[in-house]
C-alpha cells in the first residue's frame, strides 16, 4: 500500500505512478482495491480526466450529483471546481489513468 498526502491527511492507494509532469500537465496512474476510494475533493483549476486500464471504477460527483460506472477502455472527466470521489466499484483491484492538465494541482479534501 503506498499512502498519499492529501491536505495533511492520508488515503490508500494500492499502486500510484507518474508517466508525466510538467507544469500545468500530468499523468497519474493509480491502483485501487476493492474497498479503497480517493476521498470527495477538488481541484482548483484542473480537469480530471479518468481512463480506465483494468477493472471497474465509480465516480461520483457533485454539483449537480451523478454516478459514474467506468469499464475498460471508457474516460470521463470532472470539470475544475467540481467535488468528486472515486471509488472501486468491483472485487479485483482496478488500474486507471487521471490526466490532469490546465493549471497547477492542487487536491482540496471534502469531508
Amino acid at each position: 500500500m503506498q499512502p498519499l498526502n492529501a491536505a495533511g491527511r492520508t488515503y490508500e492507494v494500492e499502486r500510484r505512478a507518474y508517466h508525466a509532469a510538467r507544469p500545468g500537465f500530468r499523468i497519474a496512474e493509480m491502483q485501487i482495491g476493492p474497498t479503497q476510494t480517493v476521498p470527495w475533493h477538488y481541484h482548483t483549476e484542473t480537469q480530471d480526466t479518468f481512463y480506465v486500464i483494468n477493472g471497474t471504477i465509480r465516480v461520483f460527483t457533485r454539483e449537480p450529483e451523478e454516478e459514474v460506472c467506468l469499464t475498460v477502455g471508457m474516460t470521463y472527466s470532472v470539470r475544475p471546481g467540481r467535488p468528486h470521489l472515486v471509488a472501486n466499484a468491483g472485487d479485483t483491484s482496478a488500474v486507471f489513468l487521471v490526466l490532469q492538465r490546465m493549471g497547477e494541482h492542487d487536491f482540496v479534501l471534502l469531508t
